[in-house]
């Protein structure tokens, strides 16, 4: 049974960017706020269900899966003020890009060695078609990098709701087994 209390929150690009423009800009700030703290709670969520499957592991008598290369966390608020000084926005949509790659780079190691036989597709995300479209429209292409970002995001958070729920199940067939074994030999 999942420990889940917390799940990952979707955003609407749609409705944040149209608020941006109805509010002259301001909408962006809670926009790239929230944005970031969805990122870094997912990442803190991830990493609990990866000391949780770490633990179920190595209680099956399995050497457990190494997690490496933790990706750290953004400081919301600071980069939610940064984006006055606007080339801030670019580095954030660099490092929301990269930071989800790595992240489910890792995600598909860790699953693959934790459950054999389970294959978890990670999205690729064209930082450099992003980058050149972005140059090219002299940054407005900013605004379908980030499009792009939000929905790789949910897209993400979505597959991970689907990837707990599968991993529950092994987990609670397993804690039944071990129940249903353990009794029969009592």
């Amino acid at each position: 049974m999942s420990d889940r209390i917390e799940t990952d929150r979707t955003m609407w690009f749609s409705m944040w960017f149209l608020a941006s423009i109805a509010t002259f800009g301001v909408a962006f700030f809670p926009m790239f706020y929230r944005l970031i703290e969805n990122r870094n709670s997912h990442f803190r969520r991830e990493a609990d269900l990866e000391k949780r499957i770490a633990v179920f592991v190595k209680n099956q008598g399995r050497e457990a899966p190494v997690t490496v290369d933790r990706v750290h966390e953004m400081n919301g608020r600071a980069w939610a003020a940064a984006i006055v000084f606007v080339i801030p926005v670019f580095v954030m949509a660099y490092f929301l890009s990269k930071d989800l790659i790595v992240h489910e780079k890792h995600q598909d190691t860790f699953l693959s060695s934790a459950f054999q036989g389970r294959m978890f597709m990670p999205q690729t995300v064209p930082i450099r078609k992003y980058v050149l479209l972005t140059i090219v429209t002299m940054g407005w292409g900013i605004i379908y990098w980030l499009y792009k970002i939000i929905n790789l995001y949910n897209a993400h958070f979505k597959a991970q709701w689907a990837i707990e729920k599968e991993i529950d199940t092994v987990m609670e067939d397993d804690k039944n087994w071990q129940a249903h074994v353990g009794n029969a030999g009592l």
